[in-house]
């Protein structure tokens, strides 16, 4: 045994016997001093436990906020949609009820139709229908909606029939203007691009003098369309040099189509 190592254990014995000789009240009061000294130490080690358990509670709790606000945001996404959903049946309910009250009060008998296709070249000019023959629809019937005058019938099937829209140039209108004796023949210009069918009211007299907003009607001349389906309302009127023409504005928004009724007679 080393020299160092004897000296160390002769002052551990030392201390020791010097600790072994106090009486119960010493060690007491000495204990007392030892936690007294390591208080500090013991209350610091408490607080960061606790605010480690502070800590990791506020961890749980914004774990769990995050999943009841992801949650939250799909059931927003549903009842969203579920909204639209509502919003869109009740559209439908109003335009069937709108378009079924419009058939009930009509001094025509009408046959409902639904629009089926498009002309997939020039859309404005045909559309197709899921009437025909077995219906009762013939050629050159008129087709209208509540809004006003359509079109006409043109080519039959058994089941289906092709309608030639009012705003196409081969279809003409014996028209007549509200508040005034003016008679003239509507027929459609072709336009191009994204641009909105319209329609010109020839053969007007030039004294006519028609005002943006004026009503015009089918006259019935012709025997194809019967009168008083509204075609459509003033735009512009000018002169030419042999007759007045005033340019028209659809009644019918030809663009969204849905449902028709075919004019089958008069009630």
């Amino acid at each position: 045994m080393s020299r160092t190592s004897i000296i160390a254990l002769l002052i551990f014995g030392a201390i020791l016997g010097y600790f072994l000789s106090f009486g119960p009240d010493s060690t007491r009061k000495f204990q007392a001093g030892i936690y007294q000294l390591l208080a500090p130490f013991l209350s610091s080690g408490s607080g960061i436990q606790k605010q480690i358990t502070s800590v990791r509670s506020g961890l749980k709790s914004l774990e769990e906020l995050e999943k009841e606000n992801a949650g939250l945001r799909v059931e927003n996404r549903e009842l969203r949609a579920t909204n639209q959903g509502l919003r869109d049946v009740e559209r439908e309910v109003n335009r069937l009820r709108h378009a079924l009250n419009y058939r009930e009060r009509s001094v025509f008998k009408l046959l409902p139709a639904v629009v089926m296709a498009r002309d997939s070249s020039t859309w404005w000019r045909t559309i197709s229908i899921n009437r025909g023959k077995e219906d009762g629809v013939e050629a050159d019937m008129a087709v209208v909606t509540d809004e006003g005058l359509v079109g006409k019938t043109t080519t039959v099937g058994a089941n289906i029939s092709v309608v030639l829209l009012v705003s196409d140039e081969n279809c003409k209108v014996a028209a007549s203007i509200e508040g005034t004796r003016e008679q003239g023949i509507v027929s459609g210009e072709r336009v191009v691009g994204g641009l909105a069918p319209s329609l010109n009211l020839n053969f007007l007299s030039k004294q006519a003098d028609l005002k943006p907003g004026q009503k015009v009607y089918t006259s019935g001349v012709g025997g194809v369309f019967p009168s008083g389906l509204p075609v459509g309302t003033v735009k512009t009127f000018r002169v030419r040099e042999l007759d007045g023409q005033a340019q028209l504005a659809p009644g019918v928004d030809l663009t969204h189509l849905e449902d028709v009724f075919i004019v089958t007679g008069k009630k």
